[in-house]
């Protein structure tokens, strides 16, 4: 039977948190730097744990203003130091609520960078060993994230995307790009099966490249959200494609 992770990034101000966590299989809880606050995290962390999922922390760049999204050209030793600092803080509030820390993924440019930039991509990786060998980092199938990754040894995920176009080289469309997000959920939910299924998925250019989908990502701050989840669910269902953390 095939399985698939499926993965939300919470704690971001959606309103739709609560009802995802009902779904999704494991969170990726903001940590500060460009959403969220203790409270949240808290709130988020509990929330989790009542329903069975996998709490992951979603370090990102200082950048509130614009949710993560800018790009910067911070030195390793400063992306080190700020993403050991937010899984720091997410592994206390985890611990002390009587849970661990599972996973790690950046998020927003941090995780765009880092997926072709050996530099940051060792920076995180590194952050994410010294702060707990055991813990499993997320990043984009086939990317420098999870290259660094397993030169440090620890566990990876392999990240695919429903709702974002691809492009030939594997990686994601820009956002400042026509066709970087799947708007249509059929066709969202089209790709999914195919990169499930298949592990392929079609790039915006027409060619079907290979990817392994091993998470799979369901942006939870689109207005359609939560209805979109129940759809990928009973997809899933309906396919014999088994759920798991």
């Amino acid at each position: 039977m095939r399985q698939i992770d499926l993965n939300a990034d919470l704690g971001e101000g959606s309103p739709h948190d609560a009802e995802l966590l009902t779904l999704v299989t494991s969170a990726n809880i903001a940590c500060g730097f460009h959403a969220g606050d203790a409270i949240t995290m808290l709130t988020s962390v509990r929330e989790a744990i009542r329903n069975g999922v996998a709490v992951g922390a979603h370090p990102s760049f200082p950048d509130r203003d614009n949710f993560g999204r800018t790009a910067m050209s911070l030195p390793p030793t400063t992306v080190y130091v700020q993403t050991l600092y937010q899984i720091g803080a997410l592994a206390a509030i985890t611990q002390s609520q009587g849970a661990a820390l599972r996973h790690v993924k950046p998020h927003g440019m941090l995780y765009n960078q880092a997926a072709r930039d050996p530099l940051l991509a060792d920076a995180i990786a590194q952050a994410v060993f010294d702060t707990d060998p055991s813990l499993i980092l997320v990043g984009l199938a086939g990317s420098d994230l999870i290259r660094a990754a397993e030169h440090y040894g620890l566990a990876t995920r392999q990240e695919v995307f429903a709702d974002r176009g691809y492009q030939a080289d594997g990686s994601l469309v820009p956002r400042t790009q026509s066709g970087a997000m799947i708007e249509d959920e059929d066709q969202a939910l089209a790709q999914s099966l195919l990169m499930i299924e298949a592990g392929e998925v079609q790039a915006v250019t027409g060619e079907r490249i290979a990817v392994r989908a091993q998470t799979l990502c369901l942006h939870g701050d689109g207005p359609h959200a939560l209805a979109f989840a129940r759809r990928l669910r009973q997809a899933f269902d309906e396919k014999n494609i088994n759920i798991i953390a």
